[in-house]
């Protein structure tokens, strides 16, 4: 080849830029697989960084590298280049920046002659290509180990390796990002070598491009403990949390009582407190299976579905819409019914959601179109209204909001993918000039003649049109014909979407037990995975296997030794929050305290417009005037989150119980069950048995029985110290925890 002809050095640079296809290439590094991970890596595009909308400094990148296209041209052409020097390439301020010879405040990221170092350099010297056409694409992330026991201070090297669409797999540790879920158990340093702090399980994250890889590592707490130790299991969910707290070497706590057992049943699954003849009654029943015979008991109940109907209201976000009052609360109370009547007839989940997700029509005919009233608002057009990140935190228990403006940092969707995902709800449009009632109608189609443009929709960044697609990257088949989300219903409930099924086994484990085997509850990601995998898939195939009964997983969870573990402590299981070793405390919801109050003072509440004595649970709009239900973190459901719900205990909450009128005011009441206690004539130590009976469902201890007849042979006054007494009751931790 004459190298002094000009078109040989044409033919060189274009074999070096097509061959040097980077990630690990020996020519030419790649853009998209070496220079994009390595400003990732040292976190040059971190929103702290110059990932930020504005940049910094002048200098700006996308955020975690989402537009690999922007990134080449601001790194190469925006004001004039002046980052390089297309002279002297090593001497570029884009590299001396970074090595800490000019002043950076994000320091000093690498050293003069390390791989970073010579990668970039190289790079610019090869004048800079940015991304191929043809290059090969990321398809797989590998880490190993994937999981591995660790001593206490012991180390373990981490190798990440990338697969590509050509075959290729390359050693990318050297530019891979770790990160740990949990710091103060494990670290990771830059270079992938993890280190064991202190006992307990937790994941390292490694991130490469768009894909993300999981490592999980066990250091145990002392020795394992034998299955043998632990109580009776009872089902196989004790199986699984059992022998991973023998495997952490975690000791159980024991069994609760019957009367601790009765109480927390009622609130958790009906959202009640037992009346005291209920509670007498059961701790006089001598049969050994009478646990399991009260379990079905409750969950027939009609305040069962009552409250259970609260849950999904707060699910599918039932409100009223924020900007526009068309429909008022008639909307959002025949949602509520709806609802209501899918619980009472157990409506398998996967067919209540299908119908719900392709729902159409009037409101006034199909009331579970009130979901996308809500969640489109006044869009024009739903797939850019918050429907698309809705559906899939409520319906997948999946996060990908962050999608819409760029990739999301913790898992693979990419903007495509939301945009992808969007395109099944393209077709939806909103008339807000129902002629029958005034309310609105949910269109799936738009006219005949616009049915005729293709189905998806246009990527605002890149000007791509993209075609429906769900969030796994499942190939799914649509026509302009019919409505995109009956393909996206019939992908979301099919037995192989692990999110779907796993959305709501995590939510109702999380609802019973305390703590959700993947927190927070609707953040399901490859990259947060359940604390205890065993039960996770366990739970989730007996979900499947019988049909998506939700009453048939929530009596699993309950009849477990695992539910039924005192929340008391013991030496050993103190500090664990994670492996369900004992019971854990949660605060009542804000519907439940209210109602609990309400029925320990026998004063029912009053709400404006619904009739006298509906509990808090009853009530459809979340919108109701209630300053108690405000204060105790009632959801306003004007998001998909979990989080909107509050168990938090706050000083104003307190305040309210301790010193609140309405408080005294329904125990003042001569209607109420204090006065008809203080006017009875049963003995001063039946009425200390019935306080105890009504507020905290279980009867006093001898401790506690003395030390209040002591109190009251010191009282002038027995009606004064009943009411004292009864208010002592309300205020304890005792009554506005489960425990």
């Amino acid at each position: 080849m004459n190298l002094n002809h000009p078109t040989s050095w044409i033919a060189v640079l274009a074999m070096l830029l097509v061959n040097g296809v980077g990630y690990g290439a020996e020519t030419t590094p790649s853009f998209l697989h070496e220079i994009m991970p390595l400003l990732t890596r040292h976190g040059c595009n971190q929103g702290a960084c110059h990932g930020k909308g504005n940049g910094q400094n002048g200098f700006r990148l996308s955020l975690r590298g989402y537009a690999p296209e922007l990134d080449h041209a601001w790194l190469t052409r925006e004001f004039l280049a002046r980052r390089i020097d297309t002279a002297d390439p090593g001497e570029s301020l884009l590299v001396r920046k970074a090595m800490g010879e000019v002043m950076h405040e994000g320091g000093r990221l690498f050293s003069r002659n390390s791989k970073s170092h010579e990668v970039m350099v190289q790079w610019l010297k090869a004048g800079m290509p940015g991304p191929l056409k043809n290059e090969a694409k990321l398809t797989g992330l590998k880490i190993t180990p994937s999981t591995m026991l660790l001593a206490k201070d012991q180390k373990q090297q981490l190798k990440v390796l990338a697969e590509f669409s050509d075959s290729k797999t390359v050693d990318v540790t050297w530019l891979a990002k770790f990160a740990v879920a949990d710091t103060s158990q494990l670290s990771v340093d830059a270079n992938g070598l993890v280190t064991a702090l202190r006992p307990g399980e937790t994941s390292v994250q490694v991130f490469f491009e768009d894909q993300v890889a999981i490592a999980t590592f066990t250091t145990p707490y002392k020795a394992p403990i034998p299955i043998a130790s632990f109580p009776k299991a009872i089902n196989p969910v004790d199986d699984a949390v059992f022998k991973k707290l023998s495997g952490l070497g975690i000791p159980a706590s024991p069994s609760c009582t019957d009367e601790v057992f009765l109480r927390r049943l009622y609130l958790d699954t009906a959202g009640i407190l037992p009346t005291p003849s209920e509670v007498t009654a059961f701790l006089a029943d001598k049969s050994t299976n009478k646990r399991a015979i009260m379990i079905d008991k409750v969950l027939d109940r009609p305040e069962f579905v009552d409250f259970w109907t609260l849950q999904l209201a707060d699910i599918f976000q039932n409100r009223k819409e924020r900007d526009h009052d068309v429909r008022g609360t008639k909307g959002v109370r025949a949602f509520h019914s709806w609802l209501h009547d899918q619980v009472r007839t157990n409506k398998p989940w996967d067919v209540l959601c299908s119908e719900i997700l392709t729902s159409t029509g009037t409101t006034s005919e199909n009331p579970s179109v009130g979901y996308f009233i809500v969640t489109v608002g006044e869009q024009r057009e739903a797939h850019r209204s918050e429907v698309v990140a809705s559906m899939a935190q409520s319906f997948l228990g999946t996060r990908i909001g962050c999608a819409q403006c760029h990739n999301h940092p913790l898992e693979k969707y990419t903007q495509d993918d939301f945009y992808r995902f969007s395109g099944f709800f393209s077709r939806l449009r909103l008339d807000r000039k129902d002629p029958k009632d005034g309310g609105t109608t949910l269109f799936a189609n738009l006219k005949e003649d616009e049915q005729k443009r293709p189905l998806g929709v246009t990527q605002p960044r890149t000007g791509e049109f993209l075609n429906p697609r769900p969030i796994d990257r499942a190939p799914v088949e649509t026509n302009k014909e019919t409505d995109p989300r009956q393909a996206l219903a019939k992908w979301m409930i099919d037995p192989a979407n692990e999110l779907f099924h796993g959305a709501l086994v995590n939510r109702v484990w999380k609802h019973f037990m305390g703590m959700g085997l993947v927190e927070p509850v609707d953040d399901l990601r490859s990259s947060n995975p359940p604390s205890n995998k065993e039960l996770w898939v366990y739970l989730k195939s007996e979900f499947i296997k019988n049909k998506c009964d939700t009453k048939h997983l929530i009596r699993l969870v309950l009849n477990s030794q695992a539910y039924q573990l005192e929340s008391g402590t013991v030496p050993g299981n103190e500090t664990d929050t994670r492996f369900y070793s004992h019971y854990y405390p949660k605060r009542l919801g804000a519907e439940v305290i209210l109602d609990a109050v309400s029925f320990s003072t026998g004063i029912p509440e009053n709400f404006p417009g619904y009739p006298e004595g509906i509990r808090a649970v009853q009530v459809p709009d979340p919108s109701i005037r209630s300053y108690f239900l405000s204060v105790f973190g009632r959801s306003e459901r004007v998001t998909a989150c979990a989080c909107e719900r509050s168990e938090e205990v706050s000083l104003p909450q307190l305040l309210h119980l301790q010193n609140g009128q309405w408080i005294a005011d329904k125990m003042g009441n001569p209607k109420g069950k204090l006065k008809t206690l203080i006017s009875d004539k049963r003995t001063d130590n039946e009425k200390i048995s019935e306080m105890f009976l009504t507020t905290l469902s279980r009867l006093p201890t001898e401790k506690e029985t003395g030390a209040l007849v002591k109190e009251l042979a010191k009282s002038t006054s027995k009606e004064e110290f009943y009411q004292d007494a009864f208010w002592a009751l309300l205020n304890t931790v005792e009554f506005s925890f489960n425990h």
